[in-house]
This record gives structure tokens, C-alpha cells and sequence, in this order.
């Protein structure tokens, strides 16, 4: 009996076997305490979930509360689809740059003036500077209201915006003139840095963003001064504007063109165009040449290395004696490749083995190449203006991956006609912009000496065209983007005098895409043309949709 027990009171769920097998049922009572058991717990349950309930309830209503009464939504700029900026009796050159310069989001337009005074009525005299001065001024993309402007010692020499992204500083444009270069902060014009240019060193475009040299975490700026016997080379702090080191001299035959070229093990090379060809120095021999021990932390690229010369360090990589033109093309944040430009071929060559990919015969080329997608590779095509004579120019996309033709078209060539550009949309391709005249029964032979038509072309209708005929002032500087990310494709224009830095009228505008679909007159330029009516094309042009990639 007391060995029962125990077993019992050791083993609850024996008990209750033992019981079931004895036949032996709960009695009235045990099942009353278990139901009432039962029963407030889950009433203390249901309790807890009507709290939690209401709670999450509470918190919901509060975050729709706060969303739509206390937290401000953000304020969309106002566009206005065409906008002008008329400054007589001024000057202007050939730059236009695209930067958000209010924090809004939205892309603004900065460009150099030459005038008395300028539209916050600070003039030149207040500051102490000659009149007229020059006049580095800031607009709102959506109204062409100015943001600011910064009134600047004579004369104008450069400049170019968008070094931020590139060196991690904190001011975005460079700026030479007089004697001096600025970093200027875009957001309010204002120096960062400044640096006085020693005598006879006359740098030019484009700036090199290099990595950082001296410890600061801040990427450094290369200055190069071509000249007809040497090319000097200077090295300033992007976070200071002190010279880092000596200036560098190249003692070898005029440098007309330079380029910043990285290749895929990280090296970084200049690229120095000469009469006999394209050479590349790298960046650590002229970074040791400057100040002995900086160049410490840049990588070298022993393919390319081994291809140096030992007299001058120079790396041979294209032989001709009529380059023109050389950009990198590809994607960011991948090894570029190399678009040469001779007198009568387009050649590319891999950015990493310096092997040629491809080459076109040409007959001479008008202008620089620019970039868009015709197709849906995924890899920029190349869009050439070549003359072939009698007046004519031929307008021709190249495929970035063959150098095959891709579209065609003949056109009387215009005076003073900008090079093409494109905006990319959404569906991979690209809408291409470029200007000119397209011949007709009547001017079919006749010189164009002041008229100007630009075209757009969308490669799904690739036998199409739309003309416009909006702009026949004399233009400076073209450019055409996004003024936001996914929309408001537009084209800025800068309009004045005949030639650069002259008096007279200046117009500054910004017109959309879109805004000239309307107005334009459907071209079929082939037999074979598409099915689809004039409405058909213009609806299809205002459905695009645009993309920043």
C-alpha cells in the first residue's frame, strides 16, 4: 500500500492511468474546479488580446494622424514647361552645367556671364572689380529663377561642376579665372578653396579627380597645362588648395588633348594625346615626380607597365598622326572602354588589354561622338556625324558592340550646329536629338547658310523623324537631361553673340522634350515606312517615360 502511494504521488500521469484502468471517474466536484479553472484563464486571455487589440489600433491611428495632419508632405516644385533668361548688352561661353544647386532634388543650371551687374543688382563696381566682371550665376531648373550669382575678376578661362561625386570634397565646380582657381560650392557660390596659378602655367579642361594623396580622405584635383614644347602637370589638395608637391614636367612633344583613364586592377593613367598618337603616364609616376613618397598607396597595373617606354614611362597606345577625338565609353562602375577618332576611322580599344574591338572607315568626322542606346544590349551605341561633301553631312549610329551600323541618314550640314545628345526611357532605348537640315526637291543642293532644324529620333520608329524648327539663334552651349530623376526630359540652351565672349544679347532656356511634339512635322525618311499615322507617332513620343540609367 505505501509503495502505491508513492508511485503515485512521483508519477501524476500514472495516477491518472491507473485510475482510467481502475474504471474509478473524476467526481462531481473535480470537474467543477477544472471548469472554473478552464474558464478564467481564458478570460484573463481574452482580456490580453482586447488590449493588444486596441492598442495596435491606438498606434495606427496615430501614425495616419501624424502622416496627414503633423508631418508635411513634400512641397513638388513648380515647373513651367518653357522658361527664358534674357541678359543684354552681356557675354557668355561655352558652359552649362546640370546640379541640384538648392537641395530640392530637382536639377539646376549653372553657366558664366560677362556683365555690368547682374540679376540681384550686384554689380561689378561694389565689388571692387572692373566692369564689366565676370559672373558665375546659379537657376531653378523648373522657372529659371536665380539661386544665386558670384561676381568674379576678369577674364573667364574654365570650369566644370560635378568634382564632388568624384573626389568626396565638400564644394562641387572648379572654376579658373584671372589668375586664380576656385572651388566653388554650388549651393551658394561661395569658396571653399582657391588657388593662386603660378606664371605661364595655363591649365585646361577637363580637371582629373585622383584618389586621395595626402591623408585626408579627400580625392585630389590634377591641373594640366599642355604647351608647345613640354606639358606641365600640378597636383592640388581637393580638401585645401595647397599644391601637393612640385609642378611636373613632361619634356616631350605638344600635348593637345589629356584624359583620366582607370583600368580594371585599380591603376590609374593619364592619358596624353600627341601628334603621333594616344599615350598613357600613370598617375603614381607623376604622383613621385611631384612629392616623393605619396604615390605609396596607388596600384600599378603590370599589363600596362610592361608596355612603358624606359626613356619617357609613357605607354604607347594608339599610333596615328590625325587623332581627333578620344573618350572612354561603357558603364559606371566598370572598366571603360576607349572610342578613338582619327581622320578617317573610328577605332575602339579594350580599356584593360588595349586590344582594338573594332574599327570604321570614315571620311571626316564633324564632331565629337556622343553616346545612346539603339538597341536593347544594354551597351551604349555611338552616334557619328561625318561630312561627305556637296553640303552634306551623314548622320550614323554605330553598334557599341560591332561597330556595325545600326541607322543612317544624309542631311544638309548647318552652320553652328551643336552635337547630338539622347535621354534614355524607361523601355532600354533612347530618344536621340541632333540638328541640321534634312534636304528636300527644293535645297536638295543649295548651301544652308541660316537655317537650322533639330530632330528627334525614337529607334521603335527608326523610320521617322520629328522636326521642329523653335530655336535659330546662334547657339553656345546645348544640353539634353533629366532636370529630375525619371522625368522632365528637357534641352537647355544657351543662345548669344556669334562668337564666344562677345557683347550682345544672351539668352538662357530651358524648354521640354515633349513641348516641341505638338508642333513638329512627322518626316518618313524611308520607302518602307511605318504603318502607323502621324497622331500614332506624336502620342507615341508624349507616352515616353524617361530613366536616368
Amino acid at each position: 500500500m505505501e509503495t502505491t502511494d508513492r508511485a503515485t504521488e512521483a508519477d501524476p500521469l500514472k495516477r491518472g492511468q491507473d485510475g482510467a484502468e481502475s474504471g474509478r471517474a473524476p467526481s462531481a466536484t473535480e470537474l467543477k474546479k477544472k471548469s472554473c479553472r478552464e474558464n478564467l484563464g481564458f478570460a484573463k486571455l481574452s482580456h490580453w488580446r482586447t488590449a493588444v487589440f486596441f492598442l495596435s489600433l491606438f498606434l495606427c491611428l496615430t501614425i495616419v494622424f501624424a502622416f496627414s495632419f503633423i508631418i508635411p508632405c513634400p512641397v513638388r516644385p513648380q515647373y513651367v514647361s518653357a522658361w527664358n533668361r534674357t541678359f543684354p548688352q552681356a557675354a557668355t561661353y561655352d558652359f552649362l552645367a546640370i546640379e541640384d544647386a538648392n537641395k530640392d532634388k530637382v536639377m539646376d543650371i549653372l553657366f558664366v556671364l560677362k556683365d555690368k551687374e547682374g540679376s540681384q543688382n550686384n554689380t561689378c563696381v561694389d565689388e571692387g572689380l572692373p566692369s564689366p566682371c565676370v559672373i558665375a550665376m546659379a537657376v531653378a531648373g523648373p522657372d529659371g529663377e536665380t539661386l544665386w550669382e558670384r561676381p568674379l575678376a576678369p577674364e573667364f578661362h574654365w570650369a566644370q561642376c560635378g568634382l564632388e561625386r568624384q573626389t568626396g570634397g565638400d564644394w562641387d565646380c572648379l572654376l579658373s579665372h584671372s589668375d586664380q582657381v576656385r572651388a566653388i560650392d554650388k549651393y551658394t557660390g561661395l569658396d571653399r578653396w582657391q588657388w593662386s596659378q603660378t606664371a605661364g602655367l595655363s591649365s585646361t579642361l577637363p580637371i582629373l579627380s585622383v584618389p586621395d594623396l595626402d591623408g585626408d580622405r579627400v580625392g585630389e584635383v590634377v591641373l594640366v597645362a599642355p604647351g608647345t614644347a613640354q606639358t606641365k602637370m600640378v597636383i592640388l589638395s581637393g580638401k585645401t588648395g595647397v599644391q601637393i608637391g612640385s609642378e611636373v614636367v613632361l619634356d616631350s612633344t605638344e600635348t593637345s588633348r589629356h584624359l583620366l583613364h582607370t583600368t580594371d586592377k585599380g591603376s590609374h593613367y593619364i592619358l596624353l594625346q600627341k601628334d603621333t598618337g594616344l599615350y598613357g603616364l600613370a598617375l603614381w609616376r607623376i604622383a613621385a615626380k611631384a612629392k616623393a613618397g605619396i604615390e605609396a598607396g596607388l596600384k600599378k597595373d603590370q599589363h600596362w607597365e610592361s608596355k612603358a617606354s624606359e626613356t619617357s614611362d609613357l605607354v604607347p597606345i594608339y599610333q596615328s598622326d590625325s587623332l581627333k577625338h578620344v573618350l572612354r565609353t561603357g558603364k559606371s562602375g566598370e572598366a571603360y572602354n576607349l572610342l578613338l577618332v582619327t581622320g578617317d576611322e573610328v577605332v575602339l580599344i579594350d580599356g584593360n588589354s588595349l586590344q582594338t574591338l573594332w574599327r570604321v572607315n570614315t571620311s571626316t568626322v564633324l564632331s565629337e561622338p556622343s553616346f545612346g542606346h539603339f538597341n536593347k544590349d544594354g551597351v551604349l551605341d555611338i552616334v557619328v556625324e561625318e561630312d561627305v561633301g556637296n553640303n552634306t553631312k551623314r548622320l550614323v549610329i554605330l553598334d557599341g558592340k560591332s561597330g556595325g551600323v545600326l541607322w543612317e541618314v544624309h542631311m544638309l550640314t548647318s552652320p553652328n550646329s551643336p552635337r547630338p545628345a539622347s535621354v534614355n526611357t524607361l523601355n532600354s532605348f533612347s530618344v536621340f536629338m541632333f540638328w541640321g537640315m534634312m534636304p528636300s526637291e527644293t535645297n536638295s543642293s543649295t548651301p544652308v547658310t541660316d537655317d537650322r532644324r533639330s530632330y528627334m529620333l525614337y529607334p521603335r520608329y527608326d523610320k521617322v523623324l520629328l522636326e521642329s524648327t523653335n530655336v535659330m539663334d546662334h547657339i553656345i552651349a546645348f544640353k539634353a537631361t533629366l532636370l529630375e530623376r525619371g522625368r522632365h526630359a528637357s534641352y537647355i540652351l544657351l543662345t548669344g553673340p556669334g562668337s564666344e565672349g562677345a557683347e550682345g544679347t544672351v539668352v538662357l532656356s530651358k524648354r521640354k522634350l515633349k513641348q516641341d511634339v505638338p508642333t513638329s512635322r512627322v518626316l518618313r525618311i524611308s520607302s518602307g515606312s511605318t504603318p502607323e499615322s502621324n497622331k500614332d507617332i506624336k502620342e507615341a513620343f508624349n507616352r515616353l517615360r524617361f530613366s536616368d540609367d
